[in-house]
């Protein structure tokens, strides 16, 4: 399933700024970075929960938030682009390493 999570992350500290790299770095391994603190991700329902688990163990719910969206399969219908498009399609493109 496709969804897309945006984040605001308080970078008023240290800490904040650590806490937004780790949520950008953590996003990246399960998907792609369409826009600041905007990532699409292709995930299984397991590894869903278990981005959800470690992103709520990285944040400081007083002072951060993070949303979910889900475009189920049909992601493609439900997304229309307007400029500069780099992202790919991780349901059909292909990456090699």
């Amino acid at each position: 399933m496709m969804i897309l999570v945006t984040y605001d992350v308080n970078t008023e500290t240290k800490q904040g700024r650590k806490r937004l790299r780790h949520v950008a770095n953590l996003c990246v391994d399960y998907g792609q970075r369409v826009q600041n603190s905007v990532f699409e991700c292709s995930v299984v329902p397991a590894e869903f929960v278990e981005l959800k688990g470690k992103l709520a163990d990285i944040i400081n719910p007083e002072l951060d938030s993070i949303r979910f969206y889900l475009l189920g399969k049909n992601w493609q219908n439900r997304v229309e682009q307007m400029g500069n498009n780099d992202s790919y399609d991780p349901d059909k493109d292909v990456l090699l390493l």
